[in-house]
């Protein structure tokens, strides 16, 4: 029973030693209560790889504070706006609504509204 036991906390720790806390502008994301949140994908300038900026009303001096970052600070990557529309899933949003802003003359961006469920 002990070996039981032993086993099953070094596999826990084992487990929760890849976790990363995830958050914005230093507010972890199990800790924002707003009803709506809104994201989209910011894609890096040299590299092919994505990044979210979140906005849930927080006040920000730089657009760079609305990045999604792990606990050391640095940007999380997703696949697409779409991959960070489903994790917000476990955080209890689904999507509510979708328009698209304009970022040059001719181009637009999708821009996901969150609702929390």
């Amino acid at each position: 029973m002990k070996k039981l036991i032993l086993a099953a906390a070094f596999t826990a720790c084992f487990g929760l030693f890849g976790a990363k806390a995830q958050n914005v502008n230093g507010v972890r994301l199990t800790d924002i209560h707003a009803d709506y949140i809104q994201i989209r994908a910011a894609k890096s300038f040299l590299a092919d790889r994505q990044f979210i900026a979140l906005e849930y009303g927080q006040k920000v001096d730089d657009y760079s504070e609305l990045y999604i970052r792990d606990d050391k600070g640095r940007k999380l990557e997703f696949n697409s706006a779409i991959d960070a529309v489903n994790k917000m899933k476990a955080y209890g949003y689904e999507l509510f609504n979708l328009y698209t802003e304009q970022v040059t003359a001719d181009s637009n961006r999708p821009v996901y509204v969150l609702k929390r469920k």
